[in-house]
């Protein structure tokens, strides 16, 4: 263990005891453990399979798409601040992390179900990936409530930059696995590095994009153990009874105290516009490149490998701009980028850029060959790079705002004002896209909620 003493005002002159470099390290990897969730099911290789390939047409897959990522982001939103306060008074945080971690296990290995063009499957198919979903992220919240015993706070922002950067890297790595060994060109038989897919997947099945729910179930237990093994958790102070009592009016309490914190319920409500556009924006990036350009798998999956490593770097830098700047500034900015990025991919079609008129992608060409593909992924690597340090920064500003005492808590009404609206997102692009039959028309919702975040953020003072 090592002793250092917290220059953050509010700690000033208490010495406080943080855990070894080891333990530090092994809570970073769970950002690297959940990673290919979000990369693999929800972004880059199963939901443009899905919407595809299992639903009769892109824009009702996207549809119902929406509609499952809506029905999962409320149960998440409505349960989080509660289990949150269930947890500070109970102390523990790894039990949370493993009962959330097993549903999201079990659930992404049942996505291997989903057969190309089996309509009957689809609504087992869509409660599985919500499942999924509420696994990840409520194993997200105990884990990012784990940050402060871990560094001081004058290296919180790093410390999360960190892990967001790990999470990226995982996704990488995690995608090129699925992309080179697994997933296959149904025309050619081979994958984006020229293999038969491996264990006899097969490619006119799609099983390889399908083994993606399994190897993220895989992954997770693999990488989450050293945290398990090696990260101190809080102590037990009572029984789940009576933490239940307690937490619950805890939670009473805070929520009565919000308004008196301005600055802290600011800063939730705009965490809760803008994360709502964000979550929509990966959600549907590759659904939406998969319906513009016609993209399959290894396209998608190699766009995603790119911005990948675009949100790599820019988690990395913003988590040392975050404690030199301080986490408002870095998530302004990030937004900024954001906003102008969906705008412009809004004026990208496959045969025009910007309004000016392009040579469309030809049949059988090279990869990412025309104009507007290539745009588009310029533009997916300034979303890459503003996504990272905004969520990264978003959790060190919510450090620095709540009471100690209460930081599970707070994480779980951070998640829950991430969440009670992000069904809003998917639901209105998913309405919207199904009554226009435009994803271009669906998407661009997405503009509204960058603004109204950013104009909320202003009225934030750390």
């Amino acid at each position: 263990m090592t002793t250092t003493t917290a220059p953050d005002a509010r700690l000033a002159g208490a010495l406080r005891t943080y855990p070894p470099r080891a333990a530090v390290i092994s809570w970073i990897f769970f950002d690297w453990a959940a990673q290919p969730y979000f990369t693999l099911i929800t972004t880059f290789v199963f939901a443009p399979y899905f919407a595809t390939n299992v639903a009769p047409d892109p824009a009702t897959g996207q549809s119902l798409w929406g509609f499952a990522m809506a029905a999962a982001g409320l149960a998440i939103a409505l349960l989080s601040p509660v289990l949150g306060a269930i947890a500070d008074a109970s102390g523990r945080r790894k039990p949370w992390i493993a009962a959330f971690g097993a549903v999201l296990v079990v659930a992404s290995c049942a996505l291997w179900i989903g057969k190309p063009g089996d309509h009957a499957i689809i609504p087992p198919l869509l409660i599985a990936v919500a499942l999924a979903s509420v696994g990840a992220e409520f194993a997200t919240v105990f884990n990012n409530a784990m940050m402060p015993t871990l560094v001081p706070p004058d290296r919180i922002g790093r410390l999360s930059g960190t892990g967001w950067a790990t999470g990226y890297i995982g996704g990488i790595v995690s995608l090129i696995i699925v992309l080179g060994f697994f997933a296959a060109n149904p025309e050619t038989g081979r994958t984006l590095l020229g293999f038969t897919p491996l264990f006899g997947l097969d490619p006119v099945t799609h099983e390889g994009d399908r083994a993606a729910g399994p190897l993220t179930g895989l992954w997770f237990i693999v990488f989450v153990t050293p945290m398990f093994l090696f990260t101190p958790d809080y102590p037990a102070k009572r029984p789940v009874r009576e933490a239940l009592h307690e937490g619950l009016a805890d939670l009473k309490q805070s929520l009565q105290d919000l308004p008196q914190q301005k600055s802290l319920a600011a800063f939730l409500l705009a965490n809760m516009i803008y994360t709502d556009g964000l979550v929509s924006l990966f959600a549907f990036g590759g659904i939406y490149a998969a319906g513009t350009f016609g993209w399959h798998t290894i396209q998608i999956g190699t766009f995603g490998i790119i911005l990948a490593i675009a949100g790599t770097f820019g988690a990395w830098l913003g988590g040392k701009l975050d404690d030199y700047l301080g986490p408002k500034r870095v998530i302004a900015g990030s937004m900024l980028i954001l906003l102008l990025s969906v705008a412009a991919i809004l004026l990208v079609d496959k045969d025009s850029v910007l309004f000016v008129r392009v040579a469309p992608p030809a049949p059988g060409g090279p990869l990412f060959g025309a104009a507007a593909e290539r745009a588009y992924i310029v533009l997916g690597c300034l979303i890459g790079a503003a996504g990272g340090p905004l969520q990264a920064a978003s959790r060190t500003l919510l450090i620095r705002l709540a009471p100690k005492d209460r930081i599970a808590q707070y994480f779980g009404l951070f998640a829950l004002t991430g969440k009670v609206t992000s069904f809003i997102g998917p639901l209105l692009i998913g309405v919207i896209t199904a009554a226009t039959a435009s994803q271009k028309a669906g998407m661009a919702v997405l503009v509204v909620f960058f603004v109204t975040g950013f104009a909320l953020l202003m009225r934030v003072r750390e």
